[in-house]
């Protein structure tokens, strides 16, 4: 199917540019930010510029040309004579003006547009470009020739007045990283995340052959598995000697283990398969990195003694593959790395309001309508482009959904693993590509004078004049929660996910119904929401329908026997205090065993105590916390460092240093980078011993609306997955718990040396050749110079730093940093290697000349 549409594609973009008034493959075009505080205000400049490289000229009409863009644009007629307007979403168009000239060959056009907020990296930039024709109007012809110039300079880079950095520089990093230890590896703990206690018995079992598994009746599903792994590591061969035994012991509890290794094998106890699970990780886990390379003739493993059980029962990890589609194979490389670290849910976020990802197949729109992105005259068959996905509906990230065979072999894998996938059907808000997929349902049968199945499950008040625009700017985009066809349409979504699961064999204790960033201003001019208002006396005014739909949603989910999970806002309820908007814990809930993720502890933001509020309240809350835990948030503050910001920089030290029941003692620095002290959290709730059972666990999160590709989905989650598995595995470290401040810093220290040697000299090269290899992130090389002499650092010691003094970019056959090298008036680069010779971006640094040189130049 993908290759005809590749093939129809490429047909009609062959005969568009055959007929069409300009090639655009002359059309070179560029984007840059001018500066962020235009004019005083919390927006940025930044222009597109048009050069014509061809010998005819750039018509002065008959074209659009769109593109998406993360913030909302001015409206208007540019200096130019271009106009520019919003479509919808993220969608944006350029028109000519009355008076526009077109761009003569040779000649260039620039376009300043003004946006909001700021722009800081790469990812912020407008991406999707494509031209349509006035009489070839179904046909999108993509902007190819396009790029991003840089930022350098303060104007470009500082957000507003009082941003303390334009970027984190070199220097910057090599401080942070100057107080990391390098830790000899013999002395690291030997299984991560860490277990509750390992002891190290002396020699080491070794394995020139697969052992001989044996494994009690109820742990024989683990036994297959290590069957599996240990074909892996070792090949398809007969037996050796060494034994490994599964056994069952019903005093432990469900998901505990006990792993002994000797010279001559292994035991691992445990309370049910998912204890003996854990316990092949942490066996894997003692297995030099290197072992997954390929198959080995032997491998060796170190005698330990170990006994281990997690922290939190709820440890998971959500992959949003609505804005932007992640593939079957990029969710089984996702389970496959959350199993090695002992992750045990998985939050799939499947809609949204840029696509919809799993075949229903009763209600086939949702897939053929809700899944595929492309130009249209109205979009009603498609949705419109989205975070750069442009005209073509056959691009890879804009368009996909999992079959219905597909979603029950994820189902399948995940439960081999003892993974848990929770399915998120976004709701009311975040819908809009349910609501235009059943929109598309109701015109076909409604023409097929089907009245009754068109109404049957749309998702819209067809006569509503409501007007709001939600936070992704979309105008269309949430259910109307008065309509019975909306409940119909959710019982039938959910009967569907219920019989996939049962056909996998995987629990289905949950559906997560959204519930996030409802917009201001919906279901305000609806006639069937001031129907129902009418008609139920509990429904006093439009804040009302939040509770009505909620409460109906969880009868639903009840009457099929599951809890209702939702982000934060389905727990809380519109109110007033002092007279101001607020919202408090709604009690009408608090008792229903709602889940909540949530999100919202943007330091400085003044939400800082919403998890702690709603679980005092007796909500279920998952922390899944922006400031620490979502890892679409980029790792620093650097033109090339992609993802968002908004709440705040998040690298592997966020997770890491996170303390679940009291992160206002170590949070470090705000939003907006600034160090915060413990004044900033007076006056705010702290979590009650109540409260503190009411946390069920930890979530990391990936929202993918700058996340286009396996790869830098990988890159954006690796190694800040790390950091949150030790934190929803490990006991509650020493430092967390230490009340002297001193002792507690020097603790962390220590801490944080010892988790940093464990991912640069195990961890992360493990995951060079795990699964064939995942493209993690590795950071950038830290430099200090003085004197003419120049020192670099990295934050993962054990990792390779090569380095050139000719201005060349370092290869892997450049010279091995070992100590500070002396280049004065050079120009140095640094970059750091992985074990297979991948390589972070470059560090560039110009060395003064020292002092005593120049004196003597001068002299």
């Amino acid at each position: 199917m993908t290759t005809g549409l590749l093939l129809t594609s490429t047909t009609v973009f062959a005969q568009a540019r055959k007929s069409a008034p300009f090639d655009p493959s002359r059309l070179k075009t560029s984007w840059e930010v001018v500066e962020n505080n235009h004019q005083g205000k919390a927006n940025f400049l930044s222009t597109f510029t048009f050069v014509n490289n061809s010998d005819k000229p750039f018509p002065n009409k008959g074209w659009e040309l769109y593109f998406n863009f993360v913030r909302m644009v001015k409206a208007g007629v540019l200096p130019g004579n271009v106009k520019v307007e919003h479509v919808n979403g993220d969608l944006f168009r350029l028109t000519p003006a009355e008076n526009f000239a077109g761009i003569a060959p040779g000649d260039s056009l620039k376009l300043g547009i003004v946006g909001d907020a700021w722009a800081v990296n790469f990812t912020d930039a407008p991406s999707g470009l494509y031209i349509v024709w006035d009489d070839q109007k179904e046909t999108g012809v993509p902007i190819k020739d396009y790029s991003i110039r840089p930022s350098t300079t303060a104007k470009q880079l500082m957000r507003y007045p009082g941003d303390k950095t334009a970027v984190v520089t070199p220097t910057d990093i090599f401080k942070q990283n100057a107080a990391i230890k390098d830790i000899p590896a013999a002395q690291l703990p030997p299984i991560f995340p860490t277990p509750v206690s390992v002891t190290n018995s002396g020699g080491n079992l070794l394995l020139d052959a697969p052992p001989v598994i044996t494994a009690d009746p109820a742990l024989e599903a683990s036994g297959k598995f290590l069957e599996k792994e240990m074909i892996t590591l070792l090949g398809k061969r007969s037996p050796g000697k060494k034994t490994v035994a599964f056994r069952l012991d019903n005093n432990l509890a469900a998901n505990a283990y006990t792993l002994q290794v000797t010279p001559e094998g292994i035991i691992i106890t445990a309370g049910s398969d998912e204890g003996a699970f854990y316990g092949i990780q942490s066996l894997k886990s003692l297995i030099t990195p290197a072992a997954w390379s390929g198959v080995q003739k032997s491998i060796s493993i170190p005698a330990v003694q170990v006994k281990d059980y997690p922290r939190f029962n709820y440890r998971a990890f959500m992959i949003d593959v609505a804005r932007n589609y992640h593939s079957k194979r990029d969710l089984f490389r996702i389970l496959d790395v959350m199993a090695l670290y002992k992750l045990n849910v998985l939050h799939y976020h499947f809609s949204d309001d840029e696509g919809w990802r799993v075949e229903i197949p009763s209600l086939p729109e949702l897939t053929q309508v809700g899944a595929k992105r492309g130009h249209s005259t109205d979009w009603k068959n498609m949705l419109p482009p989205s975070y750069g996905s442009g005209p073509d509906t056959s691009n890879a990230a804009g368009t996909g959904y999992l079959t219905r065979n597909d979603f029950i072999e994820v189902l399948r894998y995940a439960t081999e693993r003892h993974i848990r996938v929770l399915p998120e059907i976004e709701t009311p808000g975040h819908a809009r590509a349910a609501v235009k997929s059943m929109e598309a349902r109701y015109y076909r049968l409604k023409a097929a004078g089907k009245d009754k199945e068109a109404n049957e499950y749309l998702l819209t008040d067809l006569e509503d004049k409501s007007q709001y625009r939600s936070v992704q700017n979309w105008n269309d985009n949430v259910m109307n929660v008065a309509l019975p066809s909306t409940y119909r349409f959710l019982d039938k979504v959910v009967e569907e996910l219920q019989a996939m699961y049962k056909e996998a064999g995987a629990p289905l204790p949950a559906v997560h119904m959204g519930g996030d960033e409802v917009p201001h201003g919906v279901f305000e001019k609806s006639p069937a929401c001031l129907a129902l208002m009418q008609q139920d006396k509990s429904v006093k005014n439009v804040n009302d329908l939040w509770y009505y739909f909620y409460r109906k949603v969880n009868d639903l989910l009840k009457a099929r026997g599951m809890e209702l999970a939702g982000w934060e806002e389905t727990g809380m309820r519109k109110t007033t205090l002092d007279g101001e908007v607020s919202s408090i814990p709604n009690p009408d809930f608090a008792n229903d065993n709602f889940q909540l993720n949530v999100w919202n502890n943007v330091i400085g933001g003044g939400q800082e105590d919403l998890s702690y509020r709603l679980a005092n309240a007796g909500y279920k809350v998952i922390l899944s916390g922006v400031s620490n835990f979502y890892f679409d948030m980029a790792a620093m503050k650097s033109f090339d460092e992609p993802g968002f910001y908004w709440g705040g920089f998040v690298d592997v030290d966020k997770p890491f240093y996170f303390i679940p029941f009291d992160y206002y003692r170590n949070s470090k620095v705000d939003g907006r980078g600034n160090p915060v002290t413990p004044a900033m959290f007076v006056g705010k709730d702290r979590l009650t011993g109540f409260g503190q059972s009411n946390i069920r666990g930890i979530q990391g999160l990936l929202w993918s609306e700058t996340v286009t590709t396996s790869d830098r989905m990988e890159y954006m989650m690796l190694p800040k997955l790390l950091g949150l598995a030790e934190r929803a595995w490990a006991q509650d470290p020493a430092w967390a718990t230490e009340k002297d401040t001193a002792k507690s810093d020097a603790m962390y220290a220590q801490a944080w040396s010892v988790f940093t040697n464990v991912l640069g000299k195990r961890e992360m090269p493990r995951l060079d050749y795990y699964n064939g290899g995942y493209n993690w992130r590795i950071p950038t090389a830290g430099t200090s110079v003085e004197e003419g002499v120049v020192s670099a650092n990295v934050q993962m010691p054990g990792m390779v730093i090569r380095y050139t003094t000719n201005g060349e970019e370092p290869t892997i056959k450049s010279p091995v940093y070992t100590g500070p090298v002396k280049a004065g008036g050079k120009i140095v680069k640094f970059r750091v290697f992985n074990t297979r010779g991948r390589s972070s971006r470059t560090t560039t640094v110009k060395v003064p000349q020292p002092t005593t040189q120049l004196l003597n130049n001068k002299n």
